[in-house]
């Protein structure tokens, strides 16, 4: 959605919000949630709200278990046999994707593995392994320990591409990096800090010309930002489902593999992505499932799952293109508000690490301050959820799913108050144990 420019009131008047809001066609999803009581809920790209669809989802989940027992296997709805796969149709849509190449299995860092592992075949010169130096930490302890594992050394094998700023990655220096020394790259759809955006398609074409295998860790897009990975071409990417996808604390989370690799043994088989209908033969050789099932390693457990199938119609409902325009209304005007209320300004002194582009940011915007960490507490004490980042990185996410514009607003006078008051000087230093 666009910000409606018709509306004559001034952008930071409260007014102004309330008006996006009544305009907004989204608006009614919001009722389909648990919303925090008495909080302006900014902390989605860390864990989503419960939705009614999801809570619903679970119940109905227990009450099978209840009732079917073992029989829930193949009685159930859906079929416990089949949730992997069933619910990796319901995710394809958001990445663009035919639905065997996508299962909702494991967790972000078990599917790194399982796929890193396969892909990455290191011989004779092709032996690095690209990632940024802006990754999320997990990514990075992986990619290190498969250089291990294959009889290298992280020190000269894993190249991560340096920040020009701190906050974002050229994507001409990530090519370059691309040379006949790298059999793998692994690259963030989203940097978890900054929120920029990186050029999918562009990154995926130049590493197919190259012969480098790139996947793409996507835990900060998925639910978010529409992909388009058939299309595009990409070879594989993982993600979790407790952000934006609303699933649920250490949610099940999924993965994409394109079918020109269907077909590919797994590296870490394990026998939930056995060929389904020879499962329960127990034979000991192996049979791949045909598409992104077969990444799949052990049982998947229902009660991790069961929340993301309802959170999933809510997203079918919504549809993943409206809801991208509406984050972007809504980021967009967290850093209108930043901008036109002086506070980039002293004595405010936030800064904007997020790119002001709007095909270069994803779902939140990285609000910085050297005093980020106690601003974060005073936030919270007054009722505004965010998360932090070190070293300065107050990250405000916009879910649109349930966040209003009128939320957005709170947040951005909270911000004025909390510095104009000095309340986070009153404060602990440092950052809470879990940020």
């Amino acid at each position: 959605m666009a910000i409606d420019t018709a509306i004559v009131t001034p952008v930071t008047a409260e007014a102004y919000a309330l008006a996006l809001d009544a305009a907004d066609p989204l608006a009614p999803f919001r009722d389909r949630f648990h919303l925090p009581p008495g909080r302006v809920y900014l902390d989605g790209n860390s864990l989503g709200l419960l939705s009614r669809d999801a809570e619903r989802e679970t119940l109905t989940a227990l009450e099978q278990w209840k009732t079917l027992a073992v029989g829930g296997w193949l009685e159930a709805d859906p079929p416990w046999f089949t949730l992997g796969e069933d619910l990796g149709a319901m995710t394809a849509p958001l990445v663009g994707a035919e639905p065997g190449s996508v299962v909702v299995a494991g967790g972000t860092t078990v599917n790194l593995h399982a796929l890193v592992a396969t892909f990455y075949r290191p011989e004779g010169r092709r032996r690095k392994i690209v990632a940024t130096a802006l990754d999320f930490p997990s990514d990075v302890y992986a990619l290190a320990a498969q250089v291990h594992l294959h009889g290298g050394d992280p020190a000269t094998d894993l190249v991560l591409i340096p920040s020009d700023d701190g906050r974002t990655i050229d994507e001409a220096g990530i090519i370059a990096a691309l040379t006949d020394e790298v059999a793998l790259a692994l690259l963030p759809s989203v940097l978890y800090r900054s929120g920029q955006l990186l050029d999918i398609p562009r990154l995926a074409a130049a590493a197919r010309e190259r012969g480098v295998s790139l996947g793409f860790d996507c835990a900060h897009s998925i639910g978010a930002v529409p992909h388009d990975f058939d299309a595009w071409d990409v070879d594989w990417a993982f993600w979790c489902s407790y952000k934006y996808l609303n699933a649920g604390p250490g949610a099940i989370g999924g993965l994409y593999v394109n079918r020109r690799h269907w077909g590919t043994a797994p590296a870490l088989p394990g026998w939930w992505g056995y060929e389904k209908a020879r499962q329960f033969d127990m034979a000991f050789d192996w049979r791949s499932a045909e598409g992104a099932g077969a990444w799949q390693i052990g049982t998947p457990s229902l009660l991790a799952s069961a929340p993301l199938r309802g959170s999933l119609r809510l997203f079918a409902e919504a549809g993943i293109g409206a809801l991208r325009a509406k984050s972007l209304a809504q980021t967009g005007y967290l850093i209108d508000l930043l901008e036109m209320d002086g506070l980039l300004a002293p004595p405010f002194g936030y800064g904007i690490g997020t790119p002001r582009e709007a095909a270069r940011r994803g779902g939140h915007v990285a609000v910085e301050h050297p005093e980020g960490p106690r601003i974060a507490r005073a936030l919270k004490v007054r009722g505004v959820v965010p998360d932090f980042r070190a070293p300065n990185v107050i990250r405000l996410a916009p879910v649109p799913l349930y966040t209003s514009f009128h939320d957005v607003w709170q947040a951005v006078r909270a911000l004025r108050e909390v510095v104009a008051g000095g309340e986070h000087l009153r404060g602990e230093a440092g950052r809470e144990l879990v940020a």
